[in-house]
């Protein structure tokens, strides 16, 4: 039986110039010769110049040794992990609660205790949630009388302050996402506005910023010269797009700080 000789490697280089980079890469693997013909920088340097520029440049300006196939191999491995999606989270609204209070001076006049998957977050998938004032309690053994939002006389929202904290089911966990003080004086018809930057997920992290900023709003509304909570909500906030994260964004946050060795 005749033997068939591989073709010459000036014709492979003929054909390697018609051929895409994932052909030229599953070809370059048949044998050597296959290798070295189709690794040249006279293939690549045009896929490479047209694919990713930038790095390109990098074999002329900065380090002729490195070849363009591998240029073009770390650009693609770059595309594909800023294309990959995230992981999804760990954890699910089904497996967080939501503790919110809120202070005047040092007297806990209002909280709330809800289960995430009894919450109504926006219709447009986002991490903002509103909630419904009908279901505060009245305080058992409050210094006043705390029923419906109730916070009593006052004038300034610096007289309040607001906590937030989500507990991983089970009490596994818990991250406090706000405590802070309202700034400016009441004004009716308008919001209370409460606002607290989050800090970054991770350890060994303190020199940086996570970018993201806890929000909390109160509809507050006067009757007989009292304060009353009308309308609450809530979200997670991205100060660089000034936009709420999504559910799933904000939870791939949270399942860093509620217990993240073991959830």
């Amino acid at each position: 039986m005749a033997t068939v000789s591989p073709p010459p490697w000036q014709v492979l280089v003929l054909v390697s110039n018609h051929l895409d980079p994932k052909t030229l890469a599953i070809a370059s693997c048949v044998c050597k010769s296959w290798s070295i013909s189709m690794s040249s920088d006279q293939i690549w340097q045009p896929l490479c110049s047209t694919h990713y520029p930038s790095l390109s440049t990098l074999h002329t300006c900065y380090n002729p040794t490195v070849s363009y196939r591998q240029l073009y191999a770390l650009g693609h491995r770059a595309n594909n992990r800023r294309l990959k999606q995230p992981l999804k989270p760990r954890i699910s609204l089904n497996n967080i609660i939501f503790a919110l209070n809120i202070y005047k001076t040092t007297t806990r006049m209002v909280t709330l205790v809800k289960h995430g998957s009894q919450l109504c977050f926006d219709k447009k998938g986002v991490f903002r949630f509103d909630i419904d004032v009908e279901q505060w309690q009245r305080i058992p053994g409050s210094a006043t009388d705390v029923k419906n939002g109730d916070l009593g006389p006052f004038d300034s929202l610096g007289d309040l302050r607001v906590t937030w904290d989500v507990i991983l089911e089970g009490f596994k966990g818990v991250f406090n996402v706000m405590n802070c003080r309202g700034k400016g004086r009441f004004v009716l018809g308008l919001e209370g506005w409460f606002s607290e930057e989050l800090p970054p997920p991770g350890c060994c992290s303190s020199d940086t910023v996570s970018g993201l900023v806890a929000d909390l709003r109160l509809g507050l509304k006067v009757e007989d010269g009292r304060a009353v909570v009308e309308r609450m909500s809530a979200g997670v906030l991205s100060i660089v797009s000034w936009r709420y994260l999504f559910v799933e964004d904000a939870l791939r946050y949270l399942q860093h700080f509620l217990s993240p060795c073991d959830v």
